[in-house]
């Protein structure tokens, strides 16, 4: 039987950036749109990067409501996982997407010098925020 684990350890599991987060939004149809994204955390939000005009950035858009789910293991004893559900916001000003650049930067330890200077265009940011946490963990 699955453990959930508490925040603290979902929030550590989210973290540890156990592979690509699978975005699910509301298609137009009705039915859900799910695509591996890369992600990182700041605090409370989540920040996903990709092209503006997707159909993800199209779907977020007409219905904000979004889950993430994040998986690892390979059998059900070592199985663990979140699933985290909420609204997401389209960033697309240039100065929030320079300082959400410099936040993904120094996530993955890029040196200060090294940091962005300026924003691709075309390029915009999902923000995840206020999202619950359901979680199981069979190990």
């Amino acid at each position: 039987m699955p453990k959930p684990m508490s925040e603290k350890e979902a929030i550590a599991y989210i973290d540890t950036k156990p592979g690509w987060a699978m975005l699910s939004t509301i298609g137009s149809d009705g039915y859900p749109h799910t695509v591996p994204v890369g992600y990182f955390r700041v605090n409370n939000k989540i920040y996903m990067g990709c092209r503006d005009n997707t159909q993800k950035i199209v779907n977020i858009e007409r219905n904000p409501k979004v889950s993430v789910s994040l998986e690892s293991g390979s059998t059900m004893n070592d199985l663990k996982g979140v699933l985290l559900r909420g609204k997401a916001y389209v960033i697309r000003d240039d100065k929030d997407r320079l300082a959400i650049s410099i936040q993904a930067a120094q996530s993955r330890g890029v040196k200060k010098v090294d940091f962005p200077k300026t924003v691709s265009p075309n390029v915009v940011y999902i923000e995840f925020r206020n999202f619950k946490i359901t979680s199981w963990n069979y190990r």
